[in-house]
C-alpha cells in the first residue's frame, strides 16, 4: 500500500513511520523534514501534498497543533491555533484528499482522551478533539467509493513523558498499543470509529 503519513517526524508519525515502511511505500509528511513539507493549516500547501503524492491507498494524521497553556490566557487568536491545526487541518486533509485516494482506501485521523477526559491548560485541544470525533461520525456515512475514515484517540503516550506531569493517573499508551489501533484503522474494516487507547 502507499500510505502517506502526516506529522511523520513528529513522536507518534516517526514511530508509526518506522514501523510500516517494512511492508508498504510510506510518505513522510511534516512541516519541517520527511519526503513532502507541508502546513496543514493552508489549502494550498494540503492540495500540493496530494498532487506530489498522486493516488494512494491510506492517510493517517497524527498532526494537529493546539494552543496549551493556562485558561485565563486563552483568547481567540490563541484558540484559533486548535481551529486551524488540529482541526481544520485534519479536516482538510480529507475534503481535499478524497478527490485523490484510490477507492476502499482509509484516512485515520487523531483525537485523543482529552476529549472525554479533560485536563488543565488543554481546552483548545479538548475542543478540537471533540469536533474531529464528530466530523469522523459524519464524514463515514458519506464518503464514496468504500472509502473508509476512523480516528485514533489516545491518553498520553509513553514516548512524550514532558506531557505524563498533565495527566495525573493516566497510564500512558505503550508505543506499540498506539501501533495497533492504527493498524485496526488502516487495514481493518470499520468506518466512522473512534479506536479509544
Amino acid at each position: 500500500m502507499k500510505i502517506i503519513i502526516v506529522g511523520a517526524t513528529g513522536t507518534m508519525g516517526r514511530y508509526l513511520a518506522n514501523a510500516f515502511e517494512k511492508d508498504h511505500e510510506i510518505i513522510r509528511v511534516a512541516s519541517s523534514g520527511g519526503d513532502i513539507q507541508a502546513d496543514i493549516t493552508s489549502t494550498e500547501s494540503i492540495e500540493n501534498i496530494f498532487k506530489k503524492v498522486g493516488s494512494f491507498d491510506a492517510l493517517i494524521s497524527t498532526a494537529g497543533p493546539t494552543y496549551v497553556g493556562p485558561w485565563k490566557t486563552l483568547t481567540d487568536k490563541l484558540f484559533r491555533q486548535g481551529v486551524e491545526g488540529k482541526m481544520m487541518g485534519q479536516i482538510n486533509l480529507v475534503l481535499i484528499g478524497q478527490h485523490y485516494i484510490n477507492a476502499k482506501g482509509s484516512f485515520t485521523l487523531i483525537t485523543g482522551e482529552l476529549t472525554h477526559n479533560p485536563q488543565l491548560n488543554f481546552a483548545n485541544a479538548s475542543a478540537a478533539n471533540g469536533a474531529i470525533e464528530g466530523f469522523v461520525r459524519a464524514a463515514a456515512i458519506e464518503l464514496q467509493t468504500g472509502i473508509r475514515i476512523n480516528a485514533v484517540s489516545p491518553t498520553v503516550i509513553e514516548d512524550s513523558p514532558q506531557y505524563f506531569p498533565f495527566f495525573p493517573g493516566e497510564i500512558p499508551v505503550s508505543m506499540k498499543h498506539l501501533e495497533y489501533a492504527f493498524r485496526r484503522s488502516v487495514f481493518g474494516a470499520n468506518t466512522g470509529q473512534i479506536i479509544k487507547l
